[in-house]
């Protein structure tokens, strides 16, 4: 029987009523004595890490996370993580870069409903992140009502609904069926021994564009000291380039050695600022499209990248690298 572990780091799946509302409480033991089902499934041990809602996870959590999941996957068949539901895509993104060549199953899961209260969708979750975690298949994944999807691809479509996570620009890896996991995805062979990277400069921005925005906003977060913009463009990824022009305020933040990245805010379908010319413009006066990417992704990778890296012409070609499954420029 497979011998997997699960790292508890709070969430709604850990949360009970407070003084003023919900809030996490319960440790990775009180988690899996809910289950007990998962003696039918694998090996189980526990540990609780963090115990946040995730609204509260900072960027030095990722790495703290990273980093127990590599210091125990040596000693397991996989590791499970347990995670606020508000924030996990970029947990999961960041970690899909972080656990480079991952050869084991690394699942986050999590809840709409907390674990002690009735009818919650915790305990189906649990189950089938354990399920996906005994599989085998490497990587990084997110498992959510059934669903198992990229950890690079995931994104929260739902505040409430079960079905909370979708998998964007890119087809489900699979599916939990009942007892039985079936994967629609390739599985991608490790060839590479697996290492742990966290390097990363958090000083991204991601700034969402609304008609009529004031371009000193990007003069601001450059005289901040922010490494990294991530602009959500209209459509395909136009920025306004007439009128109220963000172009020179773009170049002054790439002079400075702000790497600026586009990104749409539309959830599919991706970015490509080579079709029009608010798009076309932004891409002369040095921003870089983001292609299908999520905005999660976008923003996590930078930050990766930034810690790699501050070359523009570097930053470039690593934004555009596909490393997990992130990006596809097709």
């Amino acid at each position: 029987m497979k011998k997997i572990l699960l790292l508890s780091t709070g969430g709604t799946i850990a949360a009970v009523h407070g003084a003023d509302g919900l809030v996490p409480a319960l440790q990775a033991e009180e988690l899996i004595a809910l289950v007990p089902e998962l003696t039918d499934v694998c090996e189980v041990e526990c540990r609780s890490i963090l115990n946040l809602d995730s609204t509260n996870m900072h960027p030095e959590d990722w790495k703290f996370i990273a980093t127990s999941i590599m210091d125990e996957l040596d000693a397991y068949d996989g590791i499970v993580v347990s995670h606020g539901t508000d924030t996990m895509a970029f947990t999961s993104s960041m970690l899909s870069f972080m656990l480079a060549h991952v050869d084991k199953s690394v699942v986050l899961t999590g809840s709409q409903v907390p674990l002690v209260e009735p009818g919650s969708d915790g305990r189906r979750n649990i189950l089938d992140a354990f399920s996906v975690a005994a599989s085998g298949r490497p990587g990084v994944f997110v498992v959510f009502n059934g669903k198992i999807i990229k950890g690079c691809r995931a994104v929260k479509v739902h505040s409430a609904r079960l079905d909370a996570f979708s998998s964007v620009n890119q087809s489900e890896a699979g599916r939990v069926e009942g007892s039985k996991v079936v994967f629609r995805l390739h599985e991608e062979p490790v060839s590479v021994r697996r290492r742990l990277d966290i390097r990363m400069d958090e000083r991204v921005f991601l700034l969402k564009l609304v008609p009529g925005i004031d371009a000193s906003i990007i003069d601001f977060l450059r005289e901040k000291g922010y490494k990294g913009l991530v602009i959500e463009g209209f459509g395909a990824g136009g920025v306004p380039n007439a009128r109220l022009d963000l172009l020179d305020a773009i170049r002054r933040a790439v002079d400075a050695g702000v790497s600026v990245c586009i990104t749409t805010q539309c959830l599919y379908d991706g970015c490509d600022i080579g079709i029009y010319d608010v798009g076309i413009a932004a891409g002369k006066a040095g921003a870089v499209s983001t292609f299908d990417m999520t905005p999660e992704a976008v923003v996590t990778k930078l930050m990766w990248v930034l810690g790699h890296t501050h070359d523009p012409a570097e930053v470039q070609r690593m934004m555009l690298e596909n490393y997990c499954g992130e990006i596809d420029p097709g």
